[in-house]
């Protein structure tokens, strides 16, 4: 589905639940001024066109021990197709990376790592990531607070 056949109610539809991913069909379509049958067949519709990507629970960290967070930079040394392949083969395997984006710049690829100390993250680094075949460089900097956490798309361009 193009964004472009997005109406105004699958936009309040998405703007809801991206707040309130569990929040019962009959109170989302009262908020949307649906009636229940027909907000259930938009939702499923932008859940088949892959609009709607997931659900999930978010988590707070250092409630389940996972005191510290980074963002780590890394620079391969090699550029080619098996380099970028097995990097990226690497961490998806390694559980303390939640995400990871490929940039231009001068690194190639942003982790966002969880971890629980600083010596966690130092075996982490040692043990892992600069044992990684290819790695040439890494730049890590710690979450000293979060200001702005993780939230809803924007939506008004669509609108």
């Amino acid at each position: 589905m193009l964004a472009t056949s997005l109406d105004r109610t699958d936009l309040r539809i998405l703007a809801v639940l991206q707040r309130e991913g569990r929040i019962a069909n009959a109170e989302l379509a009262e908020r949307v001024q649906l009636s229940a049958s027909p907000c259930l067949r938009r939702v499923q519709r932008l859940e088949a066109d892959g609009v709607i990507a997931g659900y999930g629970a978010r988590l707070d960290a250092g409630r389940i021990g996972l005191g510290l967070q980074a963002f780590v930079r890394v620079q391969l040394s090699r550029h080619d197709r098996d380099a970028i392949a097995r990097f990226a083969e690497l961490v998806r395997e390694w559980p303390e990376v939640v995400a990871c984006w490929a940039l231009t710049g001068d690194m190639d690829y942003l982790l966002q790592v969880f971890v629980e100390d600083l010596a966690h993250f130092s075996t982490f680094l040692m043990d892992r990531l600069l044992n990684a075949a290819g790695v040439d460089d890494v730049n890590s900097s710690f979450v000293l607070r979060e200001v702005k956490p993780p939230g809803a798309l924007p939506l008004g361009h669509l609108g």
